[in-house]
């Protein structure tokens, strides 16, 4: 599994020791003593995971990650904090985390859940070009759909879709991007063709309607969750 991972941790001494272990295990890591350029970074970068300490200089990490949720950055947090109070780790799961990991700290547990986490997020399982998310499985060159390991026959303009959607997995995309992008030529088109052709790739990857892959941000455009 090869993966980014963006550490934010203020003691320089642990930040080094994770990004060696990590880097170890196969892992890019970029990492920062505080959350000055973090957002400007998770913006350029495919990044996949932060590990995201609390009691930063500046922005507390929790309520960094508060405000990274609220302009619809999903990238999944690990917290790895001194911050070890059942309300501590309540705030910071409610804040947007999706673990939470107290110190002192296992090297080998912390590694054991990135695992875990980008296994169960699936935000990158590089295999040449193909594209993952969760439990969706692209294969570039065979141009063909799994969904948890089931063949989904979907249409080239619904691979294609999907394929912007998981590229731009952290974006909002809104029509006249898709139609730019999507269907190459948006002028022939109109917002409702991208509408139509999203509900029938939803219905496809989801028919019983369980997992909200893809959803509707009113007045902008579509998302993947």
């Amino acid at each position: 599994m090869s993966a980014t991972i963006v550490i934010v941790e203020d003691e320089e001494d642990l930040l080094e020791l994770i990004e060696y272990n990590l880097e170890k295990e196969g892992f890019e890591t970029i990492g920062f003593l505080n959350t000055k350029t973090v957002s400007q970074i998770l913006d350029e970068e495919d990044v996949d995971l932060l590990i995201m300490d609390r009691n930063l200089p500046g922005t507390e990490g929790s309520e960094f990650v508060s405000l990274l949720r609220e302009d619809g950055i999903q990238v999944p947090v690990i917290y790895l904090s001194a911050k070890n109070s059942d309300k501590d780790i309540e705030e910071g799961f409610e804040r947007g985390g999706d673990d939470y990991l107290t110190k002192p700290f296992n090297m080998k547990e912390l590694i054991f859940r990135v695992k875990a986490m980008l296994k169960r997020t699936g935000n990158k399982l590089k295999q040449g070009n193909n594209l993952a998310y969760k439990d969706l499985f692209l294969d570039s060159a065979s141009r063909t759909l799994k969904v948890d390991g089931e063949n989904v026959e979907i249409t080239k303009l619904e691979f294609d879709l999907l394929s912007e959607f998981i590229k731009n997995k952290n974006s909002v995309l809104d029509r006249d991007y898709l139609l730019e992008n999507v269907w190459n030529d948006g002028s022939d088109y109109q917002y409702r063709t991208v509408n139509v052709a999203i509900n029938r790739l939803k219905e496809k990857i989801d028919p019983n309607k369980t997992k909200d892959y893809i959803q509707t941000v009113r007045g902008v455009g579509y998302k993947l969750c």
